[in-house]
């Protein structure tokens, strides 16, 4: 049952991202985003364990400390024109930019990341992965440092890809998937503003896809996993494919974004930066592959005859049309 106060905040946590994406100086953003943080806390709280407890006590420190070093970067840019002679615009953009990123969760300030996300539950991991990264991404938007952000990009696509292999618990799995796909989305800035948007929408949908799935089953960790989904046939299928998605491979929708901006990159000479992506996104695909082997084998205790049924519909019907949503996009707006 939804309580008043979570819904009051909800509310108040959309409004702060509208009034920091609409705002027209940055002292205003900078509101927004505190508006923001102060309604996201009681989101998180949760009455039947202190896990949550812990993971707002730190998404909040490190938060307002990135609040902070924005305010900071905002006063240097605006304020000491008269008293330094010497060249502050590109340090001042550069520490902005980094408390962006803090915000973000990018690499090499992702540390908070995993671990809030691993004392949250499946709805606040969803608001955590997709509505919180909105603000930061067009804040960073305003002032891209390519040389800056290439390292970023980089360490992103490595750090993601390399440390979620050796993890059993999904939510540190999608944690670190989201600090690789991170990568992707600031790389798409370089160029074209609409690809972000694009990939941020494409990787929204198909999180929604995935977090619905293991909030329905109530699962957390790697062995709940394979005990559960041998039992549901139908439930095994779409998570396998919802995984390919999310790792981009065709004929699914998350190849689509990924496709667009590898397109941007490659056409823009940018051929090491692509290769080093795609290489470390293999890597990803290989801990997707591991989650989803269960799904191409039989267990020794499972029925081979399908006898069960998913008793949610809704969940059935929003999967499919995501999955198939970019065979759609082609046939209909010609996408070739």
């Amino acid at each position: 049952m939804l309580k008043f106060y979570k819904i009051l905040f909800f509310n108040l946590m959309v409004i702060g991202t509208m009034i920091t994406i609409s705002s027209y100086n940055w002292f205003s953003m900078w509101i927004g985003l505190e508006i923001n943080l102060l309604s996201v806390i009681p989101l998180f709280k949760s009455n039947s364990n202190y896990f949550p407890a812990e993971a707002s006590i730190k998404y909040f420190i490190t938060q307002s400390l990135a609040s902070t070093i924005i305010l900071f970067s905002i006063i240097i840019t605006m304020n000491m024109n008269e008293f330094l002679t010497i060249k502050y615009d590109f340090w001042s953009m550069m520490i902005l930019n980094s408390a962006l990123l803090t915000k973000l969760g990018a690499a090499p300030f992702h540390n908070w990341f995993p671990e809030v996300s691993e004392g949250l539950n499946w709805p606040n991991n969803l608001i955590l992965m997709t509505w919180q990264k909105l603000a930061p991404s067009i804040l960073l938007m305003y002032n891209i440092n390519t040389n800056f952000l290439f390292f970023i990009v980089i360490l992103s696509s490595m750090i993601g890809g390399i440390w979620g292999m050796n993890q059993t618990s999904l939510r540190k799995i999608l944690a670190y998937s989201s600090i690789n796909h991170l990568s992707w989305m600031i790389a798409s800035m370089f160029f074209n503003k609409a690809i972000w948007l694009n990939y941020f929408i494409v990787y929204t949908l198909i999180n929604i896809n995935i977090i619905m799935i293991f909030n329905f089953l109530k699962v957390f960790f790697l062995p709940q996993l394979f005990l559960i989904l041998n039992y549901n046939k139908y439930m095994k299928l779409i998570f396998m494919f919802n995984f390919f998605s999310l790792g981009g491979l065709p004929p699914f929708l998350g190849f689509f974004p990924k496709w667009i901006t590898l397109n941007f990159l490659i056409f823009n000479n940018f051929y090491t930066l692509s290769i080093i992506m795609v290489i470390f996104t293999l890597l990803t695909l290989y801990f997707y592959m591991r989650i989803t082997f269960t799904t191409l084998t039989f267990s020794a205790n499972e029925n081979i005859i399908f006898n069960s049924k998913m008793n949610n519909n809704f969940t059935i019907i929003f999967n499919t049309l995501i999955l198939s949503s970019l065979i759609i996009c082609i046939n209909l707006f010609n996408f070739y």
